[in-house]
């Protein structure tokens, strides 16, 4: 059995966690923080109250392996005061920064552990990557659109970052459009990636979509993905909790353990 700790329980992808660990026969739900009071509630009746102090959590429960799905202005501190202590982590928290990377790899190798940082839990996702570079080789004009809810903190997104960065190593950076293009409103033509552009959409009813759009001589050609619930993303971390325990450092991008 692996032992798992859930941070950030009360929130939307945390309390799917809580239930898709409960569920699942090898792995065990040994306790639950949030920043806020209250309580999970799984089937049979069972109720996990909410423990508000990670550290004490941890040295509470000796759980293998805390899933962090917390916030972007958060979620550092929070490994900073867990890797120490010997647990692995499954973080889908985004936002991060390249230093913020580098800091975490020397973090879990400092204290024999690992940190699985994954932008995007869905196999879905991670095909629709693996799909996008292939075509990158051949249509090298490319734009990315995501689309996510409304709360979301961070643009762009995670998985639109680590597409355009995956794309960039099977593509030569180059200039898109006409080269005098300007925008008459700022921000218009999107974020910039090694001259891709990253567009971001933020309403209400989207759960996290993205389409990767290549335009070649006489034609486009569309790669997307579409949950429909956030239930896509609990195969991946189920996964993740399971291929992460005899790793060590940082594992970034749920492909690197399929």
């Amino acid at each position: 059995m692996i032992r798992v700790l859930v941070n950030g329980a009360l929130g939307r992808m945390g309390g799917e966690v809580c239930k898709k660990v409960w569920a699942e026969p090898d792995l065990e739900l040994v306790n639950v923080v949030d920043c806020k009071d209250g309580a999970v509630n799984l089937p049979d009746g069972v109720v996990f109250g909410i423990d508000t102090d990670l550290v004490h959590a941890i040295k509470n429960s000796c759980p293998d392996v805390v899933v962090d799905f917390t916030r972007p202005n958060v979620v550092m501190d929070s490994l900073r005061k867990m890797l120490p202590l010997g647990v692995h982590a499954v973080v889908g928290t985004t936002g991060f920064t390249d230093e913020n990377l580098q800091e975490v790899d020397e973090l879990a190798r400092a204290n024999n552990t690992s940190v699985l940082i994954a932008p995007n839990f869905a196999l879905g996702a991670v095909v629709m990557m693996k799909l996008a570079c292939e075509a990158a080789k051949y249509f090298p004009n490319v734009e990315i659109i995501e689309k996510h809810h409304d709360n979301k903190l961070d643009a762009p997104s995670g998985t639109a970052i680590i597409t355009a960065q995956k794309i960039a190593e099977v593509r030569k950076a180059m200039h898109q459009g006409h080269p005098e293009e300007r925008e008459t409103m700022a921000g218009a033509r999107g974020a910039d990636y090694e001259g891709m552009k990253i567009h971001s959409i933020r309403l209400p009813g989207y759960v996290a979509s993205q389409e990767v759009i290549f335009g070649g001589q006489g034609e486009t050609l569309h790669i997307s993905t579409d949950p429909v619930s956030r239930e896509c993303y609990m195969p991946g971390v189920a996964l993740g909790c399971r291929k992460i325990m005899d790793k060590t450092g940082l594992i970034y991008g749920l492909d690197k353990l399929l």
